[in-house]
């Protein structure tokens, strides 16, 4: 049971919407991948929104009592993993554009002409 109420879903939603409307609207490869990792962090809330308990303490047992509340573990354990494969994707995103820079000289999708079939 969510106590925030619709707030974070919002926000999560607004992030999704600014990430992708950036992405859409690029004109550079760079600012692409930046706003992919906005649309991406949208996830971020979205998780520790779902995992939220007022008043919850970390699931570790060994200090507290079993009836003490609590945070969802896996919602935790998933962010985590969503956190590192974010971090993996916008570097190997960035090592790209930085190849593609090196081989064309430009980072704007309209002028990579060589790539066009």
């Amino acid at each position: 049971m969510n106590l925030l109420g619709p707030l974070p879903y919002l926000v999560a939603g607004w992030l999704l919407l600014v990430g992708v409307y950036g992405l859409v609207t690029s004109r550079n490869l760079v600012h692409a991948v930046g706003c992919l990792a906005v649309a991406q962090s949208s996830t971020y809330v979205l998780l520790m929104s779902v995992g939220f308990r007022r008043g919850g303490t970390a699931p570790v047992f060994s200090d507290t009592s079993p009836q003490s509340v609590v945070v969802d573990p896996v919602v935790q354990a998933l962010a985590l993993t969503d956190v590192v494969v974010g971090a993996t994707v916008t570097a190997l995103l960035l090592a790209l554009v930085i190849q593609l820079h090196n081989r064309h000289s430009t980072v704007d999708p309209d002028r990579l002409n060589a790539l066009r079939g």
